[in-house]
Parts: C-alpha cells; sequence; structure tokens
C-alpha cells in the first residue's frame, strides 16, 4: 500500500532540525512520492533544490496570493526557468486567499491569472489555492484558457456543487486533514461522493495536522489518516483508496 502526498512545503524552516529523520518517517510509512509546493521565488527554490536531493520528492514553483503583492518585477521569467527543470512537475501554487488578504485582490487576480497563462504555456498543471474565494477562482479559472494539462484544487474546501464544476472543467480535487475533523460535513460529502479517479490526498504539511495529531506540526507520514478516513467514508478498502490516489496523481503530474 503506497500513499502519494501530493501537496507539502518540507522546505518550511520547522523541520530545519529534523528534516532527514521526518523524509525516513514519510517513507517508513509508505509514502511513495511528494510534491513540494513552492508558495514565492525563494521557497520554489527550496523546493527544487529538495527534489534534486530526494529521488521520491518532486517539487512545484509559483507564487502564492499571500505573496503576490511582493512578487518581483521578472517573476515569471524566474519561474518559467525554473520549471524546465524535470524534476518540476507543476505551477503553483497560484489562487486567491481572501481570508487573510495578505495582498490587494486585484493583485491576487492578476498574479492568478498570469501563472495560469504561462502554465498553459508550458502545459504543465496548476495547483491552486482557494481560501473564501470560491466565486473569483471559479471565474477567473473558466475566463481563462487553462491548458490541456488542468491542474488540482488542494485543500479543497467548496460545496458539492463546486466539486462537479471543477470536475467538469477537469479538475483534480484534493483533500487533506480537515477531512479527519468532526464538523467537516461539508468535506465529508464531498469525499464520499466525486469521482474516485479524480481525486488526491495531500497533507499541506507543516499545516492542517489531521486526528489524532492536530495541534502539533503536520508531516508526510500523516497522509495516511486522510486516506484511512475517506476509504472509510466511501465503504472502500483503503488499499484501493490508496492505490488510485496513487494512481491518479501520477496521470495528473507526468510521473512515471
Amino acid at each position: 500500500m503506497l500513499f502519494f502526498d501530493t501537496h507539502a512545503h518540507l522546505d518550511d524552516s520547522s523541520y530545519n532540525g529534523d528534516r532527514e529523520e521526518m523524509l525516513q518517517r514519510a517513507q517508513d510509512s509508505r509514502i511513495s512520492y511528494i510534491i513540494n509546493v513552492g508558495y514565492n521565488l525563494l521557497s520554489s527554490r527550496r523546493s527544487l533544490d529538495l527534489a534534486a536531493k530526494h529521488d521520491f520528492i518532486y517539487a512545484a514553483v509559483g507564487v502564492h496570493p499571500h505573496d503576490a503583492a511582493e512578487a518581483a518585477e521578472n517573476y515569471l521569467e524566474e519561474i518559467q526557468a525554473m520549471a524546465s527543470h524535470p524534476k518540476v512537475v507543476a505551477i503553483g501554487e497560484m489562487g486567491l486567499d481572501y481570508y487573510r488578504n495578505l495582498s490587494p485582490k486585484e493583485i491576487q487576480q492578476r498574479v492568478f491569472r498570469e501563472q495560469i497563462r504561462l502554465a498553459a504555456e508550458l502545459e504543465k498543471p496548476i495547483i491552486v489555492h482557494d481560501r473564501e474565494a470560491h466565486g473569483d477562482v471559479m471565474a477567473i479559472l473558466k475566463d481563462e484558457a487553462v491548458g490541456p494539462a488542468k491542474g488540482v484544487l488542494h485543500c479543497f474546501s467548496g460545496s458539492m456543487e463546486m466539486a462537479w464544476e471543477c470536475l467538469k472543467m477537469g479538475f483534480y480535487l484534493s483533500i487533506a486533514g480537515p477531512v479527519t475533523f468532526k464538523n467537516a460535513n461539508k468535506l465529508l460529502d464531498v469525499a464520499a461522493n466525486i469521482s474516485l479517479d479524480r481525486l488526491l490526498i495531500e497533507t499541506d504539511a507543516p499545516y492542517l495536522t489531521p486526528e489524532p495529531h492536530r495541534g502539533k506540526r503536520n508531516e508526510s507520514a500523516y497522509v495516511a489518516y486522510a486516506g484511512q478516513r475517506i476509504a472509510e467514508i466511501r465503504g472502500i478498502p483503503v488499499e484501493e483508496l490508496a492505490a488510485a490516489t496513487t494512481e491518479n496523481a501520477k496521470r495528473l503530474f507526468k510521473i512515471e
């Protein structure tokens, strides 16, 4: 049984004291692959460095909405240069975050659109961040010519209706640790009902730690808790869930 953690930030400073031990725990827990996701140019470079050092880690490079206002004038050229590395399998994370609004909405939207266009040009999938911005995220995804590689809405938090719209557009949906929380009714509905061939799982480590470790630092080994909960909800063996989500991720990110 192999799991694929499709979204983590293992370059985060919270791992500086035990990163190699944490990565070993992931491998000991049968984590087959990890996508380490950049959120600005510096973290994207760190993601690429991490992927270059470890066969089972791949990288995504991009600018998160929190960092959109600080994006350098030539940020797209830098992302494009990094994306030429064979271990870079996606552009992102990108999107909109109206919960914290650390960058003005109009700048978030512009940087989101620019990265969608770059990904389409590069024929790479996109990794979309959406927090309390469902309407504008969906409008931009429908308005822009998203490339044939499509992408994933990570840590999906929308309704079942939004999920169906995303699936119709060709996107995958990724579910993280909150599916293990007691008040996750809306997310449980999505996890139970979306097509198994469009489902991914993730940790978003070091954030969103699942039960029974909630309140502590998250790590890739814990992706199994989300997988186990989703399998339980769907009434299928966890081995089936692990195999399906791993194959889905390999297909999306073009990993042999």
